[in-house]
């Protein structure tokens, strides 16, 4: 198994990942093993032990497990910043959320507002509608789910509004992007790289972290929703 390299990543760059990982093989010669989830939970498997070889999480996470000496220092990079946005169901009216007050009429407005606790976008959100004012109106009648893509709630008809990372909605089908919550309310989550200290394929887990940095990826991390 020395030619697959064992990542774990946050579900923001999964759309990214799985689009780069056939052109990583045919470059390389090898293979991405990844697995997907908020970085909270990615930091609990790795806390109970998990091996791999590379890890994407928010570059806080990822910059305390450097200082920690789980990742190797010298090897971190980041890859990505992502915005928070909203999404609705194929078909359905497209609200205006350019400014703060029309944000706030589209959420409370909603039946329900879906979003998730553990991820970075969830744990944004929750502050955000508590410094709004609008915590519990919104909370009485939300889809808080623990892990996963809150877009799904839409074509399953439990919410109206879904809130998370701009490339986690884009990987559900059957639903529209809205767009970001203003950016002036927000502040873009980074998303950066590294290598395990404990990880036995230190040459193979450097070239995936060189390429995921290069500018050549670029246009395929903007497709997903990111900015490189």
């Amino acid at each position: 198994m020395e030619n697959v390299v064992r990542l774990l990543s946050t579900l923001a760059l999964m759309g990214a990942v799985r689009n780069l990982a056939d052109r990583f093989e045919t470059d390389t010669g090898m293979r991405i093993d990844a697995d997907f989830a908020p970085t909270l939970g990615l930091l609990e498997r790795l806390r109970n032990g998990e091996n791999a070889d590379v890890v994407i999480l928010t570059k806080e996470a990822l910059d305390d497990l450097a200082v920690k000496g789980t990742v190797v220092p010298s090897t971190c990079a980041d890859l990505a910043r992502s915005f928070v946005g909203l999404a609705v169901k194929a078909g359905a009216e497209q609200p205006d959320i350019t400014t703060e007050a029309g944000l706030r009429k589209t959420l409370l407005g909603a039946r329900s507002v879906a979003y998730s606790r553990l991820g970075a976008s969830g744990i944004f959100f929750a502050q955000l509608i508590e410094r709004m004012g609008i915590a519990s109106e919104i909370n009485a009648r939300a889809v808080v789910i623990p892990s996963g893509f809150t877009a799904e709630r839409l074509v399953s008809g439990e919410a109206d509004i879904a809130v998370q990372q701009l490339s986690e909605l884009k990987l559900v089908s059957g639903i529209e992007l809205v767009g970001p919550i203003p950016l002036h309310l927000q502040t873009p989550a980074w998303f950066s790289g590294g290598r395990l200290a404990a990880s036995s394929r230190a040459e193979q887990s450097d070239a995936l972290l060189k390429y995921l940095a290069s500018p050549e990826v670029a246009p395929v991390l903007r497709e997903s929703g990111l900015e490189p």
